[in-house]
C-alpha cells in the first residue's frame, strides 16, 4: 500500500493561486485513483477532486470546478492540485487520498489511504 505526503500549503490572499502536491511511496501508484479532500474548521471532510489511474478521467466538486485542476505524473508518483482564484471559503486542511478502485468510488468516499494533510489559508 502506498503512503502519501502532501506539500504546498500556506497562507495566501483571495484571488491568488496555490499548487498542492502529493508524493506517494510504492511501486503501484499508477494503479491507484487519487484525489483531494478538504476539511474546514468545524465542518465535515468534503470531496474536492479526483483523477483516475491513467489520468484520463477527472471529477470536481461544484464549488471548485473551473478554478481547481487535478493532475498526476505516474513516472514521479505525484498528484497535484492547482488552485486558482482562491476564496476565503477555500480555507481548510487539504488531504491527499488514494483508492485501489475507480476514481468515482474515491469521489464517493471509498478511500484506501490518506495523507496527513496540508493547511491552506486564504485571507480576504
Amino acid at each position: 500500500q502506498v503512503q502519501l505526503v502532501e506539500s504546498g500549503g500556506g497562507l495566501v490572499q483571495a484571488g491568488d493561486s496555490l499548487r498542492l502536491s502529493c508524493t506517494a511511496s510504492g511501486r503501484t501508484f499508477g494503479s491507484y485513483a487519487m484525489g483531494w479532500f478538504r476539511q474546514a474548521p468545524g465542518k465535515e471532510r468534503e470531496f474536492v477532486a479526483a483523477i483516475s489511474g491513467s489520468g484520463g478521467t477527472t471529477y470536481y466538486a461544484d464549488s471548485v470546478k473551473g478554478r481547481f485542476t487535478i493532475s498526476r505524473d505516474n513516472a514521479k508518483n505525484t498528484v497535484s492540485l492547482q488552485m486558482n482564484s482562491l476564496k476565503p471559503e477555500d480555507t481548510a486542511a487539504y488531504y491527499c487520498a488514494g483508492a485501489t478502485t475507480l476514481a468515482i468510488t474515491l469521489k464517493n468516499g471509498g478511500v484506501n489511504v490518506w495523507g496527513k494533510g496540508t493547511l491552506v489559508t486564504v485571507s480576504s
